[in-house]
């Protein structure tokens, strides 16, 4: 039974750093998909950054690239979300999923929250002064 459990979220001030955490169990991490995602109340799920995805491996949104990095341990078998230069509109609920590994031209289809059938609980990300 796959099953994803987000942890390391809270509240930072801009400008600061936190580590998120995604413990994955069920599944083998190098035949899967990892991405994240962040959803604030009102506003559709956005993908933020993906590992194991196309030829890159690794992918970010715009928004978020230079400032998050995604890496994962496979003997953990864990994913994390390093986010430094945290910014106010970094606040979200931020999930993690996961599907099976599928090969996209564009890297940028790995980031649609509609494709992935297997999340998270999410875990709050605050970031205010």
């Amino acid at each position: 039974q796959v099953q994803l459990v987000e942890s390391g979220g809270g509240l930072v001030q801009p400008g600061g750093s936190l580590r998120l955490s995604c413990a994955a169990s069920g599944f083998t991490l190098d035949y899967h998909v990892i991405t994240w995602f962040r959803q604030v109340p009102g506003k559709e799920r956005e993908g933020v950054s993906c590992i194991n995805c196309g030829g890159g491996d690794t992918y970010y949104r715009d928004s978020v690239k230079g400032r998050f990095t995604i890496s994962k341990d496979n003997v953990k078998s864990a994913v994390y979300l390093q986010m430094n230069s945290l910014k106010p509109e970094d606040t979200a609920i931020y999930y993690c999923a996961t599907m099976r590994k599928v090969m996209y031209r564009d890297p940028i289809h790995y980031l649609n929250w509609k494709l992935y059938r297997n999340w998270g609980q999410g875990t709050q990300v605050t970031v205010s002064s």
